[in-house]
């Protein structure tokens, strides 16, 4: 237990048992809920080093092991080899070079193997759209009819179903009592708020293009 100690307080383990114990901390804060686990996402790009796919938390923490418990483990083979203090100096050097290029490794063909449970960004969804600002392509939007071309977030244009229902909500740029009249017809511009699952279709109401913020705003 002695020499464990004295192995894990000596160079190059010390180094990394520091890191070690910074990342305990921070891993006990995201179980308590005041940090996330994204947290260094944008801050710190791993990816031009192969750690990319994972949070920046997650690579960095089994980097931080796995270099600690291997500078652990050579610092003991070191203690144990005979050589001399000036030799050993050197070779301690050699450990945490080899720790940490050894733990990227494997850290690295972690990451490959389990990326996929970490996808960069959820899967689009047509919920995307509710809230946009679409231009009808139809002659006519009816309760039973409809097509209108969208903008997604990325910059895409997508044509979906549209309804409109008998009683339409207010206009979203022109509220009053005539609202409900307003026409939906080929070169609107509508306002998708509500997507019907079951009927595969989005409940559109008029809008007045001049109040567009933008896509998905």
């Amino acid at each position: 237990m002695d020499e464990f100690l004295s192995a894990a307080i000596g160079f190059p383990a010390v180094i990394f048992g520091a890191a070690l114990v910074v990342i305990v901390c921070f891993w006990l804060l995201v179980l308590a809920g005041a940090a996330g686990h994204d947290s260094f996402d944008a801050d710190l790009d791993t990816g031009s080093v192969g750690l990319g796919g994972v949070p920046v938390s997650v690579s960095v923490s089994l980097l931080i092991v796995f270099a600690w418990f291997g500078s652990l483990t050579g610092t003991v083979l070191l203690r144990h080899s005979g050589t001399s203090s000036a030799t050993r100096a050197v070779l301690a050097v050699a450990v945490l070079a080899g720790s940490l290029l050894l733990a990227w490794a494997a850290v690295r063909l972690l990451v490959h193997r389990f990326r996929r449970l970490f996808p960069a960004q959820p899967p689009p969804s047509r919920l995307d759209f509710v809230g946009s600002v679409c231009t009808v392509r139809t002659g006519t939007v009816t309760t039973t009819f409809g097509q209108a071309e969208v903008v997604s977030r990325d910059g895409s244009t997508a044509i979906v179903q549209v309804r409109r229902a008998e009683s339409s909500p207010p206009s979203a740029g022109s509220p009053g009592p005539d609202a409900e009249d307003s026409p939906l017809v080929t070169g609107g511009s509508g306002l998708l708020y509500a997507y019907d699952e079951d009927g595969e279709f989005f409940w559109v109401a008029p809008y007045d293009a001049a109040l567009d913020p933008g896509p998905n705003s």
